[in-house]
């Protein structure tokens, strides 16, 4: 029933959004890190196939017990160390949204070259990828200033052919809400990547909003949110901490 609920409200808000360049709905991305297969297969049944998954250990474990048609984004930060286990684990895996370095595409770009045969025997070639922003212009870990957004999507679109630049990607503020000035801050990068590379805005995806604020995140332009805990229910640690580090 969440799921459903979730869907339609995602639905109703792209249809109000005004500042969208898709004329398609924005996509619902189902968080389940730390939520058992079980739950994964329910939303499956129910119609839904996007999921996105935070920790490589656990997405590895999963992917190969869901059915193969499903459509996996990796949204949490990606060591280096850890792209081959990640790119070799799920070869079907769709999208990466949080690129954040030339030395993270770089690493990316070459493990999906050397797996690119695994990954066309299940339908899929280029790895697609999103620049994550860090928009709150508070110090983060993760993301790259608006000012770097270009440098880094210019690289992956110039010097990874393995790879396919999708979008851009923000948190929002260190609390994980989108206000409008994230939002603005997101869709500057995006305009400015467009004229600089040539591309059109409704082929650079933002991705932003997630279970507070996903329909405020639709109706500012977002054409990608994570959800979580609105579908599943609050977190349950059911895989063990030393995953999150």
């Amino acid at each position: 029933a969440n799921l459903a609920d979730v869907a339609a409200r995602v639905v109703a808000a792209s249809t109000r959004s005004t500042a969208r360049a898709s004329t398609s709905p924005a996509r619902l991305v189902a968080v389940s890190k730390t939520k058992p297969v079980e739950q994964l297969r329910e939303c499956y049944d129910a119609g839904h196939r996007c999921f996105g998954e935070n920790y490589v250990q656990e997405i590895v474990e999963k992917s190969p017990q869901m059915p193969p048609d499903t459509v996996w984004h990796f949204i949490g930060h990606l060591q280096s160390n850890k792209v081959k286990a990640l790119v070799t684990g799920v070869p079907s895996l769709a999208v990466i949204e949080t690129v954040d370095s030339v030395k993270l595409a770089n690493r990316l770009n070459n493990a999906v070259g050397e797996f690119m045969d695994e990954r066309a025997k299940v339908g899929v070639g280029k790895l697609g990828v999103m620049v994550q922003v860090n928009t709150s212009g508070e110090e983060s870990k993760f993301g790259v200033e608006p000012k770097d957004c270009l440098p880094l999507a210019r690289h992956i679109r110039d010097e990874c052919s393995n790879l396919a630049f999708r979008g851009l990607m923000t948190i929002g503020m260190p609390d994980y809400t989108s206000r409008p000035e994230n939002f603005q801050s997101l869709a500057a990068c995006r305009d400015e990547v467009c004229a600089a590379l040539g591309l059109e805005t409704k082929d650079v995806e933002l991705s932003m909003g997630m279970s507070g604020d996903y329909e405020s995140a639709i109706e500012m332009g977002s054409d990608n949110v994570r959800v979580g805990s609105t579908i599943f229910g609050a977190r349950a640690n059911m895989y063990s901490e030393h995953l999150k580090k």
